[in-house]
C-alpha cells in the first residue's frame, strides 16, 4: 500500500485516479481499475468510517438477475452480467449467498398483462430457466402465496453484501490501492494536473476523478463543475420483519408485479441471508439523505429537496400515491393491507419494526425519475448519478462498464 503522503499536492498526478465513494460501486471501481489498468494508482475516498455504510449496507441483500429492466438499457445488460460476477465473486470469497430463486406474481387479471411484459423482457435480456407458473404451481413453490399467475426466476438469490464491501476493500488494499476513510470530500478544483481535492483527511491530487458518492453523488459533480441537470431525491424505504411464528408464510423471495411508471419494485417478501423475512418497503420522501427514520432531519438536505421543481411536479403529477406511502409508512394496519395482496393469511400481529434504507434517485426537473442507471463524462471525471437498486447486484458490472470509459 502507498503511503499517504504520496496522494498529496504538490506531487506528480499522473495516472493517479480517485475514486469518491466507498460504497459497493465505488469498492468495485476500484478493484477494476488495479485490476485491468496496469500502473494505475488509485486513491477511494469515503467519508464514514469504515466502507459500505450506506446504500450498500441498507438494502434487502437480493441479487437481481435483471427481470424488469428494459431490453437495451444500461440496468437490463449490466444486471443480467451483474449477478453472475456477483455470485462467482462471492464463491470465490467464501461469502454467504444463496441462489433461492424469485416469484413475481400478478394478484390479480388486471396485472396478467404486466406480468406478461415482464416474463418477455426476461427473455429478451437473457435470464436462464424463467418459467410461467399457474396458480397451482406458485403454490407449490409458496404455498401461502396467492395470485392468478407467476413467473419464477431460479437465477436470484440472496447475499451479505456488508461482507462483500469488505471482500472488495481487501482486493484493492493488496492490490496498492490506497482507502481514505473519515475523508469528506469539501472542495474540488481543477489544476493543470488533473484535478485538487480537498477533504477532511487532507488534500488529494489526481489526474482523474470518478464520482460514486451515491446519495451525494449530485452535489459531488457539482463540486467538480458539472450541472445540476438531474437531482437526487431520497426516498425512504421501511420495512417489517416476520415474527418467527410466522416465517413460514415466506419460503423464498416474493414480489408483486410492479407499476411501469416507477423505478420501484413494490411491497415484497424477502428471505434474509443471515436468517429472517423481511416485508415491505413502502417510498417516502426521507427528510435527510441518510434520513433512516423520520427523527433524522438535515435542515440543507429538506431545502435542496423543496427548491427542485421537480420534487412539486412529481407530487402534484403523483398526490395519491406519495398519501398513500406516506400512510403506510405510519400504519401497520395499511402496510398489513398492502402485504396481504400476496400472502391472504398475514396479519398485523405477523409484523415487528425492522430496518430501513434510503434510495439515492435521481429526478429530472420536470418531476420524472430516472429508470436507468446514468453516468455523465466530463473533462477527465467521470459520475455515477443514478445507481439505485439493482447497482449492488450489478456493481462489478458496473465497474466494468465505467473503467471501459476512462481515458487518461
Amino acid at each position: 500500500m502507498e503511503s499517504s503522503d504520496s496522494f498529496n499536492i504538490g506531487h506528480a498526478a499522473r495516472g493517479r485516479i480517485a475514486v469518491i465513494g466507498g460504497g459497493i460501486v465505488g469498492l468495485a471501481v476500484a478493484r477494476e481499475l488495479l485490476t485491468s489498468m496496469p500502473g494505475a494508482r488509485v486513491v477511494l475516498l469515503e467519508k464514514e468510517a469504515d466502507v459500505g455504510r450506506h446504500q450498500s449496507s441498507h438494502n434487502s441483500g437480493v441479487l437481481h438477475a435483471g427481470l424488469y429492466y428494459k431490453p437495451g438499457s444500461l440496468k437490463a445488460r449490466l444486471a443480467v452480467q451483474g449477478i453472475r460476477l456477483m455470485t462467482a465473486f462471492c464463491r470465490d470469497h467464501a461469502i454467504p449467498h444463496e441462489i433461492c430463486g424469485k416469484v413475481v406474481v400478478a394478484t390479480e387479471a388486471c396485472e396478467l398483462p404486466a406480468l406478461e411484459t415482464l416474463w418477455e423482457r426476461g427473455l429478451q435480456n437473457g435470464l436462464r430457466d424463467i418459467r410461467r407458473l399457474t396458480p397451482e404451481e406458485l403454490r407449490e413453490i409458496e404455498p401461502h402465496v396467492r395470485g392468478v399467475g407467476a413467473i419464477h426466476v431460479p437465477e436470484e438469490g440472496i447475499v451479505d453484501y456488508p461482507a462483500v464491501c469488505a471482500a472488495l476493500r481487501r482486493e484493492v488494499e493488496a492490490a496498492g490501492g490506497m482507502i481514505r476513510t473519515s475523508s469528506r470530500v469539501t472542495g474540488i478544483r481543477e489544476s493543470g494536473a488533473g484535478w485538487v481535492i480537498d477533504t477532511a483527511s487532507g488534500v488529494i491530487n489526481c489526474e482523474y476523478l470518478i464520482n460514486c458518492a451515491g446519495l451525494f453523488s449530485d452535489r459531488i459533480a457539482a463540486l467538480a463543475g458539472i450541472k445540476r441537470t438531474v437531482r437526487i431525491v431520497p426516498f425512504r424505504g421501511e420495512y417489517f420483519l416476520l415474527k418467527p411464528e410466522a416465517q413460514r408464510l415466506v419460503r423464498n423471495l416474493v414480489y408483486p408485479v410492479p407499476d411501469a411508471q416507477f423505478p420501484f419494485l413494490g411491497v415484497h417478501f424477502t428471505r434474509m441471508i443471515h436468517g429472517g423475512v423481511e416485508a415491505g418497503p413502502n417510498a417516502v420522501l426521507a427528510g435527510a439523505r441518510e434520513g433512516y427514520s423520520w427523527g433524522r432531519i438535515s435542515p440543507r438536505d429538506i431545502f435542496d429537496a423543496v427548491t427542485f421543481p421537480g420534487l412539486w411536479r412529481f407530487m402534484a403529477k403523483y398526490p395519491s400515491l406519495c398519501g398513500h406511502e406516506i400512510l403506510r409508512s405510519l400504519s401497520k394496519k395499511l402496510a398489513c393491507k398492502s402485504l396481504q395482496k400476496l400472502v391472504p393469511s398475514l396479519t398485523p400481529a405477523d409484523l415487528m419494526p425492522g430496518g430501513a434504507g434510503v434510495r439515492a434517485q435521481a429526478m429530472h426537473v420536470d418531476g420524472t425519475l430516472l429508470q436507468d442507471f446514468w453516468i455523465e463524462q466530463g473533462p477527465r471525471a467521470l459520475h455515477v448519478l443514478n445507481a439505485p437498486s439493482p447497482a449492488a447486484t450489478a456493481s462489478l458490472a458496473i465497474a466494468r462498464e465505467i473503467v471501459s470509459r476512462v481515458t487518461l
